[in-house]
């Protein structure tokens, strides 16, 4: 790590010599400085652009350039003159102002080079090319190096601290809900400009009402020589590992013109390479938003989805994948768009990990559990969309999009646990889904805006639980039986067989309704009104039952004592109609948008013949306040007060099975909580010191939540729960930032999150006050150079601190992380990256471990159709890595098995 720091220091050193200041104010010819001017030097000697700049609002620029250099200084602004003049620098710092003059002539203006970032209201536009040294394969590799943009480590864009919501190329959408596939797949070669569209609203004619300023889309600008020709890489490789040979295929081809465009991405390989995660399946959205988001309901229809181990950074001990993705959008005439995508992944998954569980309250005679796992799983998973846009004048848009999903899944586990002995467990599952979206737009006049939204969704989940526990059947009666025994009895299984193998079908039927229509009329140029009227309708079908498979094969159908059922059969209805009423308008710097809406909800669930009600009104109001302090500084607050639902697995009063050492028990008198939740936020862009800061405080209180009671057998994990409205306050805060600053070709980055959560709960009838801090803390700095190797240093220290009961416990994590890239000979691409991560609790080191990834890429020249790479991965063959997580009653730290060594040679053709 010295020699890193040694290396650091030198570096800084070396971009900070023989420089000197350059810097003035650009201002109209009655003095007035001109914010966001453009201000160019190109070096006379080398013809490189050496720096460049922007004004802020005062019209100041500054520039770093060589000592005893000459240049052309070109300064550029919309509507004015362009003015170039020469300037020789010596050892001592230039001041210069520049007086612009307004331009009359309509002719355009030639400019040698191309400024690398202009700003035009809320579109920032980069130039691809200022950013590139060589080294980039893929467009995650060029947004990483823009001011303001970050790729994350799940691959998804993030501007100003924000998630990117749609990726378009060249004005046409790229799988619509989701960035990872665009970071990991558009070829950088393509890539001409970044355009980053902020307060984005995909239909003009409410661009002007709603509010747009957390949405985020990235229309990515293609070279010429990339259009109407197919683009893109087709990779081929082969490898070795200590336990297996290696192959993989990746084809990746675009095609874009102005009337069509169709994408498709392959990726079949044994190394580990996801394209996507399941989860990132499960989440893609496909662009989709619920019309009621913002009407101050939340409910959910649940999650059924099999309980799957997360691959950590998709990291496991083995990973099989196939991956096939196709995007396609044409446009038959000007007024109608038709688009879609289809989606195709599978994957088989071998897991290895070992858990250390600490339970919270140590005086319940509940012990800690230590457990070794072995899982397999299976997930087969596929996805489809397709979209209409009709737009046949500018006051009448049609939009339509329908996407359908399924899936095929399951997954065996082998547990060993300390307390209760050997389990096989397994679950499968076949869901599928159709999501239908319709909206139409309608612009009676200049004044008047209607806008018709809704959201239909047909869902159906079919879960099954299967767990085989050991049983000695001669000591069911001792005090020191076997762990599953009194579970076992209560739930009515044979305890007479040597096995205990019990199992759940379930099945969850959602047919969800939400849809609303809005009006606006424009008061004047500062304010207009906002009249919403809106319902949502959900029905929820579930249906379980618990057997036993006797040793003999047979079945049996359990009766569990205390008079509870092992069966349900419940129906859920849950409807909302509502009425919103907002306003919004503009005075200085401020945007003040007061709003209410009144809501009539309903929520019956009938089980086994008995109703039960749940219906209120209820009023919900909610604000927004927008300062614009700058052009590109805002400072934003929002208050909303919510009401949530639950969905009807809470409400089932049958016995559920969720593993080995959990039964769940529903509440069918559950009834909503409400929710006070305050957000402040700031964003400042500043090209003139090329400083970027974000930060976020978010509040919540919940009253009335629905948490669990939870009761442990003696000495035991095993547990029972049911959820209940805790009549307790729940709290949550959270608050994170980040500032970034560019010194010359250096950019450095402070980033931190403070997180903090509060709730109640029972465990064996005794409140439990859960309190959990979260601290991150992550600074780093990059270089850029576009002629020199160019490298990341960060660190990053995070205290995990969870205070549970009369347990309290802390984590302190230490991941120092360098990376290094360069371009040698303008042949051969080295990359190389190292982490080593530290985890420790207050009395000493838990795990540490190391991962080192390096490559080394030839290809002839920039243009040159083919490329080679050699590729390893875990250099150091490490075999484990360590994480904590907190549960509701425990925290724990587990250890999981990575992949070992892996060495592959891989051949790119680039059409």
């Amino acid at each position: 790590m010295k020699n890193i720091i040694k290396l650091l220091v030198f570096l800084l050193a070396s971009t900070s010599f023989a420089q000197v200041t350059f810097q003035g104010v650009v201002k109209d010819s009655t003095g007035v400085g001109l914010e966001l001017a453009n201000v160019v030097a190109i070096n006379q000697a080398t013809k490189n652009l050496d720096s460049y700049g922007i004004t802020n609002d005062k019209g100041r620029f500054k520039l770093n350039l060589e000592e005893n250099s000459t240049y052309t200084i070109t300064v550029s602004y919309i509507g004015m003159q362009s003015l170039s003049e020469t300037v020789e620098t010596k050892e001592a710092n230039v001041e210069k102002d520049f007086t612009m003059s307004f331009d009359d002539s309509l002719d355009e203006v030639e400019l040698t080079y191309e400024m690398p970032v202009t700003i035009s209201g809320d579109t920032i536009v980069y130039n691809a090319d200022s950013f590139k040294n060589g080294t980039e394969r893929k467009l995650g590799d060029v947004l990483e190096k823009l001011p303001g943009v970050e790729v994350n480590d799940e691959g998804e864009i993030e501007v100003e601290g924000k998630a990117v919501g749609k990726v378009m190329v060249d004005g046409k959408d790229f799988f619509d809900g989701d960035s990872k596939l665009a970071t990991k797949n558009i070829p950088a070669n393509a890539v001409d400009k970044v355009q980053v569209l902020k307060n984005y609203s995909e239909v003009g004619q409410l661009s002007g009402v709603t509010n747009n300023q957390d949405n985020i889309a990235i229309n990515i600008k293609l070279k010429e020589g990339k259009k109407n020709f197919w683009f893109g890489t087709i990779t081929g490789g082969i490898g070795d590992s200590p336990n297996k040979t290696l192959y993989l295929a990746q084809p990746k081809l675009f095609y874009y013109s102005p009337e069509k465009s169709i994408n498709f991405i392959g990726d079949l390989n044994n190394v580990g390479e996801l394209a996507l995660t399941r989860r990132d399946i499960f989440n893609f959205s496909g662009g989709f938003q619920m019309p009621s988001q913002q009407s101050g309901t939340n409910i959910s229809l649940g999650n059924n989805n099999l309980s799957f181990l997360q691959l950590q950074n998709n990291q496991a001990k083995d990973i099989n994948t196939k991956f096939g993705a196709a995007n396609f959008s044409f446009s038959p005439k000007k007024t109608l768009d038709l688009s879609g995508f289809g989606i195709f992944s599978s994957s088989r998954i071998d897991l290895q990990e070992n858990q250390n569980v600490i339970y919270t309250d140590q005086s319940l005679n509940i012990p800690n559990e230590q457990t070794e796992t072995n899982t397999h799983q299976k997930s087969d998973l596929g996805m489809i969309k397709l979209s209409a846009k009709y737009k046949p004048n500018t006051n009448n848009q049609l939009d339509y999009d329908i996407v359908g999903r399924t899936s095929k899944e399951s997954q065996d586990q082998v547990v060993l646990s300390s307390v209760v002995g050997g389990i096989d467990e397994n679950q499968n599952s076949n869901p599928y889904s159709i999501n239908q979206n319709l909206n139409y737009y309608y612009t009676h006049d200049e004044n008047n805006i209607f806008a018709l939204s809704a959201q239909h969704l047909i869902q159906d989940e079919d879960p099954f639980f299967k767990a085989v526990l050991e049983n000695d059947p001669t000591n069911n009666a001792d005090a020191d039986n076997d762990a599953f025994d009194n579970t076992a009895f209560a739930l009515g299984l044979n305890t007479d067989q040597n096995l205990y193998d019990v199992n759940q079908e379930k099945r969850v039927k959602s047919n969800q309704l939400d849809a609303k229509l809005d009006y606006w009329n424009i008061l004047n140029k500062k304010s207009d009104i906002n009249f919403t009227i809106g319902t949502i309708y959900s029905k929820q079908q579930f249906n379980s039952n618990i057997f036993q498979v006797l040793d003999n094969g047979s079945e049996l159908d359990t009766t569990p004592i205390a008079g509870i059922t092992d069966v349900n059969d419940t129906d859920y209805t849950f409807s909302d109609v509502y009425l919103g009423l907002h306003y919004r308008w503009k005075t200085g710097k401020f945007t003040i948008s007061p709003g209410v809406s009144a809501h009539a909800y309903s929520a019956i669930n009938t089980q086994f013949g008995e109703e039960t009600k749940d219906k209120f009104f209820r009023l919900l109001p909610d604000l927004n306040v927008r300062v614009q302090l700058k052009q590109s500084e805002n400072l934003s607050f929002n208050y909303r007060m919510q009401t949530q639902f639950t969905d009807v697995n809470q409400f089932a009063r049958g016995l559920v099975l969720n593993n080995y050492n959990s039964t769940f028990i529903g509440n069918p008198d559950l009834e909503s909580a409400l929710s006070h939740n305050l957000n402040l936020s700031y964003f400042s862009f500043n090209m003139f010191n090329y400083t970027n800061v974000f930060a976020f405080l978010n509040y919540t209180k919940s009253i009335d939540n629905i948490r669990t009671r939870s009761v442990f057998q003696d000495g035991s994990v095993i547990r029972s729960s049911t959820p209940f409205n805790s009549g307790f306050e729940d709290e949550s805060f959270t608050a994170s930032g980040r500032f970034q600053r560019r010194f010359g070709k250096l950019q450095g980055s402070v980033r931190g999150s403070f997180a903090y959560t509060k709730f109640n709960q029972l465990i064996n009838d005794i409140v439990s006050v859960n309190e959990n801090y979260n601290q991150t803390y992550t600074a780093s700095i990059r270089s850029n150079f576009l002629e020199a190797p160019n490298f990341e240093v960060s660190y990053r220290y995070s205290i995990q601190d969870s205070d549970q009961g009369n347990t309290r416990t802390k984590f302190y994590t230490n991941a120092p992380t360098f990376e290094f890239d360069a371009l040698i000979f303008k042949k051969l691409t080295f990359k190389t990256d190292y982490t080593y991560s530290n985890l420790r609790n207050e009395d000493e080191t838990i795990n540490s471990f190391d991962l080192w990834n390096a490559s080394l890429a030839y290809r002839k020249t920039n243009d040159s159709k083919w490329e080679y790479e050699l590729k390893a991965t875990n250099l150091l063959d490490t075999a484990t890595r360590n994480q904590t997580s907190n549960g509701t009653f425990s925290v724990s730290t587990s250890q999981y098995y990575i992949q070992p060594r892996f060495l592959t040679l891989r051949v790119i053709y680039n059409l």
